[in-house]
């Protein structure tokens, strides 16, 4: 429960769960003694915090230049790197909130879909 895959043959997204990342970012929170930090708001705005830092990366770029991103495996890494901390903290939030991630999307998407169809043109 909770161990990290290593990069270079770990579980992949096909076969890791979300309650399994879950659990990887809540025993990582727990052997630090950091559940008194991890309320709500401090979560919220350290996730702010991490997407500021996400967007660093593609910050004074054109549009041709942020696709050129995927050529570069050093800024990928580094983009990379980011987007893990977005996605611990929105990982950590809801275990937080025991917020089911994966119903919670479903209904949004369901709403969206609503919100905006898919133009027939």
């Amino acid at each position: 429960m909770g161990e990290i895959q290593s990069t270079d043959g770990g579980s992949s997204d096909r076969e890791t769960t979300v309650s399994q990342l879950r659990d990887v970012v809540q025993q990582f929170v727990d052997e630090r003694n950091w559940r008194s930090f991890h309320n709500p708001k401090n979560l919220a705005m350290s996730l702010a915090i991490e997407t500021a830092e996400l967007m660093e990366h593609f910050q004074w770029l054109s549009l041709e230049q942020s696709d050129e991103l995927l050529d570069d495996p050093q800024r990928m890494a580094a983009v990379g790197e980011e987007l893990a901390d977005c996605l611990s903290y929105v990982l950590a939030l809801a275990n937080t909130m025991q917020i089911d991630l994966s119903t919670t999307l479903r209904r949004k998407m369901v709403l969206n879909r609503k919100k905006y169809p898919v133009d027939p043109a």
